[in-house]
């Protein structure tokens, strides 16, 4: 499976320290600090979209949406080649006059690969689609509420 290994937080490089000037010095370095005087701009209301969850729980439903289709395709192929490797007598047996079971299942592979598509596609739409949605709409508020500033 894939790793994201982008973080949830955008990136805050370090304050630059302070030049050193030999004679000014904290005499009490313990003590408490004056709060710094707020800047003029007005506070967030809400999270900014960096920091929202739903971004978190649209990745993880795109990754539990290709993990169902990739294993729904893959674990009937691996199976097939299980089947082949493992079970020569029974791939070679006939199913009908003169149709074997290994070609018979070589081709049930195109439907599993439909159905792989289909499970793909439904569970777009039923789990990540609205997340999707839901986060592009809160991006175009934003986007507004930052244009009227």
């Amino acid at each position: 499976m894939s790793y994201d290994p982008s973080p949830s937080y955008p990136y805050r490089p370090p304050d630059p320290p302070q030049p050193y000037d030999p004679y000014t010095y904290d005499t009490y370095p313990w003590a408490p600090q004056e709060a710094p005087e707020p800047a003029g701009r007005r506070p967030q209301r809400h999270t900014a979209l960096g920091h929202h969850s739903d971004l978190r729980v649209l990745r993880s439903a795109y990754r539990w949406q290709r993990r169902v289709a990739t294993l729904t395709a893959l674990g009937y192929f691996v199976l097939f080649l299980i089947l082949s490797a493992f079970a020569p007598a029974f791939m070679t047996s006939t199913v009908t006059d003169g149709l074997p079971t290994g070609l018979l299942l070589a081709l049930i592979q195109v439907p599993v690969t439909w159905l792989a598509i289909a499970l793909y596609e439904q569970t777009a739409r039923r789990r990540v689609d609205p997340i999707a949605d839901r986060i592009r709409k809160h991006a175009e508020l934003d986007a507004k509420r930052e244009g009227t500033r």
